[in-house]
């Protein structure tokens, strides 16, 4: 018999309530049950198949748009609408009821196969002012790559203008696996933006390439210069845009409202999805230590999951759950305050994981009646959770 562990959880801004009042949080048996895809064992406790959490709060989740065109990007304009990306090359401005209000046009071509396509969309943080958007997609061409591109939204907002591409990843490669990508404005205006590592044996070794931008985090300014302060600026053979390496194909990038820590999320192969905390310089490890195996069952390279001069992820999955996105829940259902929501597409179902002192503390599933793969989600400036899934539907998950 399994019994339930009571932890008292102080409100620090990463965990629950208001801080006004200390909460209880009830933590049971892991979710996953099924067996991990390998023996690996975790560096240190709490690290995968944490205590499970259950939301007290009543909530709906009602689908307000069915027929999305496999959308892949989300973000809050400043007057509450959405502008939702779609892989096929279009960016669509929604009301909060779902209906479709503008179809905005004038972006270069995309490589709408495999993974590839339009893919993520944020705005500047001066957006009232500039009315700049910000897009990544997959760049056709002698072999694709990510490119991450700008231009400024015209006054009728059907059409962008200007439109320039400002940073492209290196190398190129005829494939169409695991471009990345999303963007993240910093404070200070610049942009992180993550590159997938492109999947293929012969390619994705470049994760561990400081001279390739494949299976980074790239740290650039709104012209797409490498930052100043950098990690590897100066360093011989090294591109001054990286800020971190050794990922694999990292779909999630957010930074924590209170903490103001960078959070990533990626793709493991058959085990081994990872969650992590970014720090300048970081090498997380990919290829050559994972706590996933090959998808033919034999291990990664030497199957190492320790090794020094790498940083361990907070937490992974195994078997996978593949992170398509994430972000922290800034909305008005209390206890999921500055939680981590993390999309799950073979997983079908929303995770939420609470996170104390930078460790996760508790794990909960959430909508896994609806058989869906979460691709994007944001908080919406009513307090509710809009979340777009690879079967076209908005959704709109509010307190109820």
């Amino acid at each position: 018999m399994i019994f339930s562990k009571i932890y008292k959880v102080c409100i620090l801004g990463t965990v629950l309530l208001s801080a006004t009042s200390a909460v209880m949080a009830q933590t049971g048996a892991p979710v996953e049950t099924k067996k991990a895809n390998s023996d690996y064992k975790p560096a240190f406790a709490g690290q995968t198949r944490i205590g499970s959490l259950k939301t007290k709060t009543s909530y709906t989740a009602t689908v307000i748009n069915s027929e999305l065109k496999n959308p892949w990007g989300i973000h809050v304009l400043p007057d509450g609408r959405l502008l939702i990306s779609s892989k096929p090359g279009t960016i669509q401005i929604l009301t909060t009821d779902g209906k479709v209000a503008k179809t905005i046009t004038g972006f270069p071509t995309v490589q709408y196969e495999g993974q590839g396509g339009l893919l993520d969309v944020n705005i500047d943080p001066d957006f009232t002012t500039n009315r700049m958007i910000y897009w990544t997609f997959a760049q056709p061409g002698e072999g694709a790559t990510l490119a991450v591109a700008k231009g400024k939204l015209s006054a009728d907002e059907t059409k962008l203008e200007n439109v320039k591409v400002i940073w492209e990843a290196y190398p190129r490669y005829k494939g169409s696996g695991q471009f990345g990508s999303r963007l993240v404005f910093d404070k200070q205006g610049n942009i992180f933006v993550t590159s997938g590592d492109r999947q293929a044996n012969d390619i994705r070794v470049k994760a561990q390439d400081l001279n390739a931008t494949t299976g980074k985090i790239i740290h650039i300014t709104k012209e797409g210069k490498p930052v100043a302060g950098n990690p590897f600026i100066g360093k011989a053979n090294a591109k001054p845009e990286i800020y971190a390496y050794g990922f694999r194909n990292p779909d999630g990038l957010a930074i924590n409202p209170v903490t103001g820590g960078l959070w990533e999320v990626e793709f493991g192969p058959r085990g081994g999805d990872e969650v992590n905390l970014i720090k300048p310089g970081g090498n997380y490890g990919w290829p050559f230590v994972t706590y996933g195996i090959e998808y033919s069952g034999e291990k990664v390279y030497d199957g190492i999951q320790q090794k020094k001069g790498t940083i361990q992820p907070v937490y992974y999955w195994d078997p996978v759950i593949s992170p398509g996105c994430m972000m922290f829940y800034t909305g008005n259902i209390a206890e999921w305050k500055n939680n981590m929501f993390v999309g799950g597409l073979s997983g079908q179902h929303i995770i939420r994981l609470v996170i104390k002192n930078n460790k996760v503390v508790g794990e909960e599933r959430l909508l896994t009646d609806k058989n869906e793969r979460w691709r994007c989600m944001a908080t919406g400036k009513d307090g509710a959770i809009y979340a777009a899934t690879d079967n076209g539907k908005l959704y709109k998950i509010a307190r109820q």
